[in-house]
């Protein structure tokens, strides 16, 4: 079996003034995967790439092992989704949304995903369309999850959902992995959900993969540095990916600890960089406060 469920080389798509420039990635069998990027960065369109609802320019997508353009109907039988904006018929109930869908899946479990509406308190009667739009994403969690998917696409799925139901979403995704066949690729903006259930962590910044990586590697090369203004010179300001000065000194970005502790020593404080640093230094660049 391939080492990895989902491999993105080299993928380019140019679309209504935006482009995508070499993206890559990959994720072993049994992992999450947090994509995480401001609003615009290109998170949502790597997730239709893979899913071929865009045609990609250039580039490879291989899941499982095989090409999608090739073979997409097996493979999307494997792939469970969940949008931000859910596909599915506004004027019909959820029975006969899910109905509709469980057409396309062999391995649909009808009595699992009755258990889930029940779970999710949604009421399989209800027009799709008069939902909230925290009841939607549950409502595409529970097909996700019913036909028994063994890769999980997630884009921005906490959105609009109450604390209490984002963290049993957290929960029921780590249950999920329990089985090491399955995978997950999980885009938001939520930092602090992705710190709780990613293993790899891949940053989306206008078009391109600033690092995919496992979150201990990102912990341990990523740094919030503190100093005095005195230290930020033309040098040392070329070790940083982003910085602000305020009238007490400086706060920066940087991705190389062993570089900044070697330049600086003991002059500077080094803390780990959280995802939301990391997010705010690479997305704002220079900042005098």
């Amino acid at each position: 079996m391939n080492e990895y469920i989902l491999e993105i080389e080299g993928l380019h798509k140019k679309r209504n003034g935006f482009e995508l420039k070499d993206v890559s990635l990959r994720i072993p069998y049994g992992f999450v995967m947090g994509m995480i990027g401001a609003n615009g960065a290109g998170k949502t369109t790597i997730i239709k790439l893979i899913l071929n609802l865009l045609r990609r320019d250039s580039g490879s997508i291989r899941l499982f092992g095989r090409d999608i353009l090739e073979n997409e109907v097996e493979i999307k039988e494997r792939i469970g989704f969940v949008l931000d904006r859910p596909p599915y018929y506004d004027d019909i109930s959820l029975r006969a949304n899910a109905r509709i869908v469980s057409m396309f899946y062999r391995k649909w479990n009808q009595h699992y995903f009755d258990q889930l509406l029940e779970e999710f308190d949604l009421s399989p009667r209800k027009k799709f369309g008069k939902l909230s739009q925290g009841q939607k994403m549950k409502f595409g969690l529970a097909v996700a999850l019913s036909h028994d998917a063994d890769l999980i696409l997630m884009d921005e799925p906490t959105a609009g959902l109450d604390p209490v139901f984002r963290r049993e979403l957290l929960e029921r995704l780590g249950n999920l992995l329990l089985d090491d066949k399955k995978s997950v690729l999980f885009s938001t903006h939520i930092t602090s959900d992705l710190e709780k259930i990613a293993d790899y962590i891949t940053f989306v910044h206008d078009g391109e993969v600033v690092f995919s990586a496992t979150r201990e590697e990102v912990g341990e090369r990523w740094c919030v540095v503190k100093g005095g203004r005195e230290l930020l010179t033309a040098e040392t300001t070329a070790l940083f990916r982003g910085h602000r000065m305020s009238q007490f000194g400086f706060e920066a970005l940087c991705d190389d600890t062993q570089a900044v502790r070697s330049r600086f020593g003991d002059d500077v404080v080094i803390e780990r960089a959280s995802l939301e640093d990391i997010m705010f230094y690479l997305n704002k660049g220079v900042h005098h406060a």
